[in-house]
């Protein structure tokens, strides 16, 4: 890593490269998503600040661990006159993400318990497999969509009596979502 005199207050944006391990287009993306900040040149180059080498420390930590940038970008912006994070703000906002994280492990232990037992049993069934399927509280009501109807030229069209097949154009189901249904 190349070592910047004491002197040098501003980087370029290939000095804040070499130094925080970060691509440049890493670091535009950053600086447009408003987790670091420039300076301009009269030539219009990029003029970083040496504590941008900290905030850029601090978010690639952050993703590290899984946290979104818009999260990460919200922190920084609780920070005093957008100062550079320290031991500190990292403690506290670590201990914040701490609960955030322990919800996402538990939710992909559940997630890879039942993907052992969906390859387990092979079915893929879309009627009860709990991979494919999960949470299916409205399969209990019988095939078909029971959210969102729509209605094609007939008003409040008659249902048809339970056992019967009702074959008429008037309606065609329309998934409300792609997630689990409830």
């Amino acid at each position: 890593m190349p070592q910047l005199p004491f002197k040098v207050h501003e980087l370029s944006v290939g000095q804040l490269s070499a130094r925080s391990g970060a691509a440049v287009s890493a670091l535009h993306f950053y600086e447009s998503k408003g987790l670091i900040s420039s300076t301009r040149t009269a030539g219009n180059q990029r003029r970083y600040s040496r504590d941008a080498l900290r905030r850029v420390a601090f978010v690639r930590a952050a993703q590290r661990v899984g946290i979104p940038l818009a999260v990460i970008r919200d922190a920084l912006a609780e920070l005093p006159d957008e100062r550079t994070p320290n031991r500190d703000d990292w403690a506290r906002l670590s201990q914040v993400w701490r609960s955030e994280l322990d919800e996402r492990i538990s939710q992909l232990v559940e997630l890879r318990d039942r993907l052992t037992d969906c390859i387990g049993c092979g079915c893929l069934s879309l009627e009860k497999c709990a991979l494919s399927n999960p949470y299916d509280n409205l399969g209990e009501q019988g095939p078909g969509a029971r959210r969102l109807r729509v209605d094609r030229g007939a008003k409040d069209p008659e249902p048809a009596p339970p056992g019967s097949k009702d074959t008429s154009p008037r309606e065609e189901a329309v998934p409300s979502s792609c997630g689990p249904q409830g």
